[in-house]
């Protein structure tokens, strides 16, 4: 009987870091499995530069939600992002592509405005900034174009 306690044990114990192991694994890919609360919004921008699906919105310096897409429509790039439900974002809002540190991973921060209309569900951020293009700057500086 003690044998059998014992395996028993070491079972439970084995099969509780396996489920911990996968829990760890989907916040680590920032996957929802039970899908996710909230709406999207999209944004069209001349140049994205590098931002890619799953980058980081922001609000004031908070992350508030997720690129979920990325594609091309009529030659620019149509970026939809996940927000969750108790964010709301100004019809005047200002979207704009960022980089973390000198070289850092790119995201996108939400400039708010002062409008009182909201952007609903499958709405439009109307204003952007495309990402600043580290190469052309220091190829105009050196070129003495600046």
């Amino acid at each position: 009987m003690r044998r059998f306690d014992l395996e028993l044990s070491v079972g439970l114990f084995i099969l509780a870091g396996i489920l911990c192991l996968g829990y760890l694994s989907i916040k680590l890919a920032r996957m929802e499995v039970l899908g996710d609360k909230g709406y999207e919004i999209y944004a069209v921008f001349s140049n994205v530069g590098g931002l890619k699906e799953g980058a980081s919105v922001v609000i004031a310096g908070v992350e508030v939600g997720r690129v979920k897409s990325i594609s091309m429509e009529d030659y620019e790039a149509k970026v939809v992002l996940s927000l969750p439900e108790g964010v709301k974002v100004q019809e005047d809002a200002i979207a704009s592509v960022k980089t973390k540190g000198l070289i850092g991973e790119k995201y996108v921060q939400i400039t708010p405005g002062a409008s009182e209309e909201i952007i609903e569900a499958g709405g439009r951020l109307r204003e952007t900034q495309p990402a600043v293009d580290i190469e052309e700057l220091v190829s105009k500086f050196v070129f003495g174009k600046v």
